[in-house]
């Protein structure tokens, strides 16, 4: 039980404060306790969604004033520009590096509906989690 909270803790924190470091926590718990491979995944991808869903709020939060001239770099402006055009579908890749940060910030900033983008980062990052699974496993072995 303690592991599952450090890996939600750890995958929260991943997503809002540190970046990187859940899917090490992840298989280093994978590595002492194959078999609780399902309830880490379940907590690694509640975790990490929370911390997106963080992202998100602040984002919507910090909408009121700012302009999109405003935002920054043009990373943001790409970003913002790619976000309107694909909407909460562009969330499903929420778990990337470093965009994927982004792409919460600005889906709150956009005030995207808040149901179907929480359910695509959660698609997306349970997606992450999964395939890095499948690979401690084996691979094909695991997914299939």
């Amino acid at each position: 039980m303690e592991q599952l909270a450090l890996m939600f803790s750890g995958a929260l924190m991943a997503a809002t404060v540190l970046p990187g470091g859940s899917e090490l926590l992840l298989v280093g718990f994978l590595t002492a306790e194959p078999q609780t491979w399902f309830g880490l995944l379940i907590a690694a991808s509640l975790g990490n969604t929370l911390g997106a869903m963080t992202s998100y709020g602040l984002g919507r939060v910090g909408r009121n004033g700012i302009t999109p001239e405003q935002l920054g770099t043009q990373s943001m402006k790409k970003t913002l520009t790619w976000l309107e055009r694909y909407g909460y579908w562009a969330l499903l890749l929420s778990w990337l590096p470093v965009i994927g940060d982004l792409l919460c910030l600005l889906a709150g900033w956009l005030k995207l509906p808040l149901l179907p983008s929480s359910l695509m980062m959660l698609m997306g990052k349970t997606l992450r989690y999964c395939v890095l699974i499948g690979l401690f496993f084996g691979g094909a072995e695991f997914l299939a």
